[in-house]
């Protein structure tokens, strides 16, 4: 009988705890190297505390707007901030421990601290030497700070601190319009906040759809929320009031609060990465493959640390091809056209397959966008903003799809699903829907992209 394949696996993220059940269901004796608590930030610090919050923000919006569908007497509805940061805090514990429980139920061995390569086959955990056949490396990243701009945990924060505050901000400033930022500046906006959104770019999500980022935009600006495009933030400092971010051309922004949303940078220093030879790049990820091969024969990387799609699932999935490939089981080769992203704002924005923006750099491709004005349900509950776009190859071929709308994410997923199967526009027009959904506007877009 051989003996069992040695995986240590550093970081107990999405990529690492993921990769730890598929590497344990296949016979592997499985160590997770965890220093932050089991699910990583995703679970403790981001995802599922961001999105938790936003839920409470999606209630508020709906209360909002009920006026509209004939709904009276409700009164005024506050966020009791202290109460809903206990909740996400107390959720994402929850599921820490769950994550837990489910790894030593699969005989995963799980050792706390500060995991440091050895070489390219053994981890270092203080006096600890553990060693590998295989190594995965999941350790995520962290929020990017700026000199004149550093976090006090009070006033001027990072994402991961924004979960401490008892009480409403009565401005809050969010420094930076990308996925992160606009979704905490949608969520604390609905939550009945003042926010002001400082954008170095022309418009808010400069990576998406520049379509559904204009939506978005006109959003926030019909309902209050102080917009600044074009405005680099130089420096944020405390106020006996607040604080008071400084712009590049001498404007000032006065707030409560100050959120810096400017990126982020991966937990790849102090790894030993470099002296086993992994190769980084020039911004510090790990450099992987489609099945998560490092430089180094026998090391794997997954998640944000290699810096190849930030997402949770993307992590997941980057975690269990290396163990499929690392143990010899069957593996396909990581697929980014197949992964469908959420921006979890009011309303979301959800996109898979090919982008507006390759197709205006000379891809070929039709599109129609049926905006969800039009569409019966949409009527009914009361949505005005949003649309359903579809993307098809000149013969036909669905090759992706931006939707914008209330729980856009859940939309998203029969696209996703015809670019998978490589379905046609006259594939998925022929499928049934029900009358009336939202659904209904993909299939009218597919029935619009008939090539006759």
């Amino acid at each position: 009988m051989s003996a069992k394949s040695r995986i240590v696996i550093v970081g107990g993220g999405p990529g690492g705890y993921e990769a730890a059940l598929v590497a344990a269901q296949l016979g592997a004796d499985v160590t997770v190297v965890d220093r932050d608590g089991l699910g990583g930030a995703a679970v403790l610090t981001d995802v599922v505390p961001s999105k938790t919050l936003i839920a409470t923000a999606d209630v508020l919006t709906t209360v909002g707007g009920s006026r509209q569908l004939g709904i009276r007497g409700l009164g005024r509805v506050q966020a009791d901030l202290a109460a809903v940061n206990r909740r996400v805090k107390g959720l994402a514990r929850a599921q820490s421990k769950d994550i837990q429980r489910r790894l030593e139920a699969e005989g995963v061995r799980i050792v706390q601290g500060h995991g440091v390569l050895d070489g390219p086959s053994r981890v270092k955990v203080g006096d600890q030497v553990i060693e590998a056949d295989t190594l995965l490396i999941s350790t995520g990243a962290s929020p990017r700070e700026l000199p004149d701009a550093m976090p006090d945990g009070e006033r001027v924060l990072n994402w991961k601190q924004l979960y401490d505050l008892e009480e409403l901000p009565e401005k809050l400033i969010v420094v930076g319009s990308g996925v992160t930022g606009a979704e905490f500046a949608s969520a604390y906006h609905a939550l009945g906040a003042g926010v002001a959104l400082v954008s170095s770019r022309d418009r808010v999500l400069p990576g998406e759809d520049p379509d559904a980022a204009e939506v978005l935009e006109h959003v926030f600006r019909r309902g209050g929320m102080e917009v600044l495009s074009r405005s680099r933030a130089q420096s944020v400092k405390r106020t006996d009031a607040g604080v008071v971010v400084t712009l590049s051309d001498g404007r000032t922004v006065e707030g409560s609060h100050c959120l810096m949303a400017v990126g982020a940078i991966p937990n790849t220093a102090g790894l030993g990465l470099e002296e086993a030879g992994v190769e980084l790049s020039a911004s510090g990820h790990i450099e992987v493959d489609r099945v998560s091969r490092t430089s180094v024969r026998g090391i794997y990387a997954a998640g944000d640390c290699t810096g190849v799609f930030p997402l949770a699932s993307v992590a997941a999935m980057q975690g269990r091809k290396a163990m499929w490939h690392s143990l010899g089981d069957a593996v396909s080769p990581l697929e980014l056209r197949l992964v469908s992203s959420n921006v979890f704002t009011s309303p979301e924005i959800a996109t898979v397959g090919v982008t507006q923006t390759q197709v205006d750099e000379g891809l070929e491709a039709v599109a129609v966008k049926l905006p969800l004005a039009t569409n019966p349900r949409a009527k009914m509950q009361g949505i005005h903003d949003g649309f359903v776009k579809l993307f098809a190859s000149p013969s036909g071929r669905v090759l992706g799809g931006t939707v914008v709308a209330p729980r856009a994410s859940e939309l998203i997923h029969p696209i996703t699903l015809a670019v998978s199967a490589r379905l046609t526009v006259d594939e998925v027009a022929a499928v049934f829907t029900v009358y009336p959904s939202i659904s209904g506007s993909v299939a009218e877009a597919a029935r619009q992209l008939h090539i006759s």
